[in-house]
C-alpha cells in the first residue's frame, strides 16, 4: 500500500473561511451600528423637543419649537423621517399649566444598509422609538 500524501492549500482555506465568516460578522455589525444611531438620535430629540416646549411663552410657538428641536437633533445623527408627537398631559387642553407635563414620543423606521428594495419595502426595516416626560411644573405660572 502506498502512502498517499494530503496536500492542502492553507491560504485557500484561509480566505474562503474568511469570506464566509467575516462578511456576515461585518454586515452584522453595520446593522446594529445604523439602528444604535437611530436609537441615539430619537431619544435626543425626544429629550430636546420636552424640553423646548415647556420654555416656549405660549402653546403654539411651543409646538414649533419642539418640532424644530427634534429636527436638529434627528439632523445631528443623519436620521431622516422621523415622527414626532407631543401630548399634553392630563389633557390637550392644559398644555402650560401649572401641574401640567408633556410627553414627546418620537419614532424611526431605521433601514437596514445595503438590502436591495426589491426584498421588500418592510424586511430591511428596524422600528426605532423613544418617549420622553417633563413636567411644567406646580409652582410656575401658567401661559
Amino acid at each position: 500500500m502506498t502512502a498517499r500524501r494530503e496536500e492542502g492549500a492553507a491560504a485557500v482555506e484561509f480566505v474562503w473561511l474568511t469570506i464566509l465568516l467575516l462578511i456576515p460578522l461585518v454586515y452584522a455589525l453595520l446593522a446594529v451600528f445604523e439602528t444604535q444611531r437611530a436609537a441615539f438620535a430619537v431619544s435626543s430629540a425626544s429629550q430636546a423637543a420636552g424640553q423646548a416646549f415647556i420654555r416656549a411663552p405660549d402653546v403654539a410657538a411651543a409646538r414649533d419649537r419642539a418640532q424644530r428641536a427634534a429636527s436638529v437633533a434627528l439632523d445631528d445623527h443623519g436620521v431622516t423621517g422621523a415622527r414626532v408627537e407631543v401630548v399634553c398631559r392630563p389633557t390637550p387642553a392644559d398644555c402650560l399649566q401649572p401641574g401640567s407635563s408633556v410627553q414627546v414620543l418620537v419614532s424611526v423606521d431605521q433601514e437596514l444598509p445595503l438590502l436591495p428594495s426589491v426584498l421588500g419595502d418592510d424586511l430591511g426595516v428596524v422600528p426605532v422609538s423613544a418617549d420622553y416626560a417633563q413636567d411644567y411644573g406646580r409652582y410656575r405660572e401658567g401661559r
